[in-house]
């Protein structure tokens, strides 16, 4: 059977650890932490993560912000572009980059397309004054950085921005060079119309593109030939912002140019969940210095998931690029705020009490409790294999549970227990976590998918250890909690989801982008596109993994920032991925959903295969109660399953097959059954294949409750954690709740409907 692996970026996997590995061991110190315990060393000749020495004196302080659009700058000698959108930036030897990327379609093997938002035809900014140092990261805020290329005083320092429209230059002595793609006419008119007159602006036209320079009083623009400028700049006065229209006209220089001297400094995002609504407040605030002229604000460019239903901006936004992401649309502000809607979920749905039904259940799981043991790690031995298969098992636990099996669910508990304490030991020396304090993480042995030697997946690895543990500590809080293993379950969040800028253990947010709202895979950030990620799915599972556990532990700042990603992400995941608003992909891409998303393409494609249902598929798994948001768009859940066929017929013309071939028709049923659960029970398979993070008992369990209850009910929310609401196709609503508390809590949905339940209780209603 062909099996699944996630290695971001595998084309380009180069060795990165040359160096890095340490001589053998006698032993690694461990440190304790409650009955678990990580490594201050790998053992024996087990790999380190490799160093990011890109990094400004202050930075160094901190633990390196892996996995972000910029990262490539931190440990790369020559680094990839970055995407910030609208523009693209690559710092080179000579000085920094900067271009407009423009849309291209790439025809594949498969008979389908890419979109590809190339770093092309960009111009160059550099010092005509100094040679200027190599790259380094000076500075990170939530969505803007600064990169520095000094030598000795002298600096050349650029700022740039997710979404800004401008790329900002500042030197502290000196004169710039400005050296474009192609030979360039200056403009004094756009379309006909003349500009502004104003010595501050120097405006080319190179190939089509506008590029547009704004510099301080003083300034004096000094052409050396047909593609190169110089900028003269006044003593003290050592700045300069470049931008490239997004249209050719006066209109769009005119709203360039009114906030170009304003340039950003920082940039943060606060997050609130109101609990009474059930909504996550994000609010966004950009700090800026106006270099001169009047007080005016920063031109901040909104994506499609921060603008799309965003009545505090209706009305607001001005102009628009065309991007990769969507329209990204402008608005002078230094804040914004979106409200994003927490459809809830609860750990697991209720037993199934149909006799019928319930008997087929019970005999399939006895099955796979015969299969328990070899199910936990059917594939690979590392962190993502072993973690898959712990959430695997606490599923099957779940079920078991629910129809009343206290034995089997007991002995399956133990069976995670036991295989749990393997791992948080560090006693053993093939399975256990180090706490690299160089560069600021946990990582775990032994490696799977460049998780080490390129910082790749780490919320999809133990994302599905937290969701377990979770699972866990609804059964037994006391082996669960800090005192004992759950102190290890901490470490597994932190550094994945620390909520705290500045760290010198972990940074803030390792995985997450807080302004594209979805999480990054890449670690090292290789490849000419940028980062990347693949299965947005196993995201989802690791923000509801810290969901659960902050609940149950009682941590609320750490349940309002799991509820913040799992949220955000979402609406990430309907923009950029699945575009349900169809206000995202081109006409010209042929596929129901993207796949694979980078800073500057989508492919429809896997790392590991290009079997169509695996491609499709990778975005679903693992299909457990927190992922009723795959239902919120039923006419793509339709569409996007009717292209298994045709896809699967392109794919054997080619002379390729599936094997088996119906991989994964578990994972498709069940995503089938939250648009319509007749046909997703209809074309479940008994002994079908199945996907090895998943059991047919939890599978069988999905689609059957479906069946009963309906499809979720997004329109009615509750004032709880742990609800979920669905309907039928005869209208009747069930309403689940969950109380993890250790009193009576009374939920209220906001169709009007109550109900109190008891604690460690999950309450069917209807």
């Amino acid at each position: 059977m062909k099996f699944f692996i996630h290695i971001s970026n595998i084309a380009f996997s180069a060795v990165l650890l040359v160096g890095f590995l340490m001589p053998a061991q006698s032993e690694a110190q461990n440190i304790a932490l409650g009955a678990g315990s990580y490594t201050q060393q790998p053992k024996g000749r087990d790999p380190r993560p490799p160093a990011a020495p890109f990094r400004t004196a202050n930075l160094l302080n901190q633990a390196a912000p892996t996995n972000q659009w910029y990262s490539t700058l931190i440990f790369h000698e020559k680094p990839e572009a970055l995407f910030a959108h609208p523009l693209s930036v690559k710092a080179t030897s000579t000085g920094i980059e900067v271009a407009l990327p423009q849309q291209e379609v790439i025809p594949t093997e498969r008979q389908d397309v890419e979109i590809h938002y190339a770093h092309k035809n960009p111009v160059l900014i550099s010092s005509a004054t100094f040679e200027t140092g190599k790259a380094k990261l000076a500075r990170i805020s939530d969505w803007s950085i600064d990169i520095s290329q000094a030598i000795a005083q002298d600096q050349l320092l650029t700022t740039v921005s997710h979404g800004s429209p401008y790329v900002y230059f500042q030197v502290n002595r000196g004169n710039l060079h400005i050296v474009t793609p192609a030979a360039a006419s200056r403009l004094y008119e756009i379309a006909g119309t003349p500009l502004p007159s104003d010595p501050r602006h120097l405006v080319l036209d190179s190939q089509g593109q506008i590029f547009v320079f704004f510099g301080p009083t003083g300034v004096v623009w000094e052409k050396l030939n047909d593609k190169k400028w110089t900028a003269r700049l006044p003593d003290g006065k050592g700045f300069l912002s470049a931008s490239v229209l997004p249209e050719n006209s006066l209109v769009a220089f005119n709203r360039i140019k009114e906030h170009a001297y304003a340039f950003i400094t920082d940039t943060k995002v606060d997050w609130q969940f109101n609990q009474t609504k059930s909504q996550v407040v994000t609010q966004f605030k950009a700090s800026s210095k106006v270099m001169e002229g009047p007080r005016v604000p920063p031109l901040l460019g909104l994506y499609p998931h921060h603008w799309h239903q965003n009545s505090d901006v209706t009305g607001k936004l001005t102009g628009a690029y065309q991007t990769l992401r969507g329209p990204i649309k402008l608005l002078a502000s230094d804040t914004f705020k979106t409200t994003a809607t927490y459809n809830g979920y609860v750990p697991f749905w209720p037993g199934i009490s149909d006799e019928t039904q319930a008997k087929e259940l019970r005999d399939i799981y006895k099955t796979d409790l015969r299969n328990a043991r070899r199910m936990m790690l059917e594939i690979g031995v590392g962190p993502y294999w072993q973690g898959k298969g712990l959430q695997r098992i606490s599923k099957l636990m779940d079920v078991a549970e629910q129809q009343g099996d206290i034995e089997a669910r007991d002995a399956l508990l133990t069976l995670l227990k036991t295989r749990i304490e393997q791992w948080f030991s560090g006693k053993d020396n093939k399975t256990y976590f180090h706490l690299d304090r160089t560069l600021g993480t946990v990582i775990a042995y032994p490696e799977e998918y460049f998780s080490i030697e390129q910082m790749n997946d780490h919320h999809f690895h133990y994302g599905y250890w937290i969701r377990t543990m979770a699972d866990i500590a609804l059964r037994d809080p006391k082996w669960a909690s800090a005192e004992q293993w759950g102190g290890m379950v901490n470490l597994l969040i932190s550094d994945i989801a620390t909520g705290e800028r500045g760290r010198p253990d972990f940074p803030f947010l390792r995985n997450f982008d807080p302004y594209e709202g979805h999480s990054w895979a890449s670690g090292v950030g290789l490849g000419a596109h940028g980062n990347n990620q693949e299965s947005s799915s196993e995201a989802i599972n690791a923000w509801a993994g810290i969901i659960q556990w902050a609940e149950i532990t009682g941590n609320t700042p750490l349940r309002d920032l799991g509820l913040y990603l799992y949220t955000t992400e979402i609406e990430a995941i309907h923009h950029y991925w699945f575009d349900s608003h169809g206000i995202v992909l081109p006409k010209a891409y042929k596929n129901a959903e993207v796949s694979m998303l980078f800073g500057g393409k989508y492919a429809h494609n896997t790392w590991w295969t290009d079997e169509p249902r695996q491609i499709k598929g990778i975005n679903l798994l693992p299909i457990t109660t927190s992922s009723l948001y795959l239902g919120r768009a039923p006419d793509h859940v339709r569409r996007s399953v009717a292209t298994l066929g045709p896809e699967t017929a392109i794919f054997a013309s080619r002379g390729k097959y599936a094997n088996p071939p119906d991989i994964w028709q578990d994972i498709f049923a069940k995503y089938l059954a939250l648009a319509d659960p007749q046909q997703g029970l209809a074309s479940w398979k008994r002994w079908g294949s199945f996907e090895l993070g998943e059991t047919r008992t939890h599978a069988l369990h999905w689609l059957y409750s479906l069946n009963s209850m309906g499809t979720p009910d997004f329109s009615v929310t509750a004032n709880t954690t742990f609800y979920s609401v669905f309907k039928n196709a005869k209208g009747v609503k069930t309403y689940l709740a969950f109380n993890a508390g250790q009193s009576d809590l009374k939920v209220q949905f906001s169709d009007g409907k109550s109900m109190t339940v008891k604690p460690g209780k999950l309450l069917r209603e209807f």
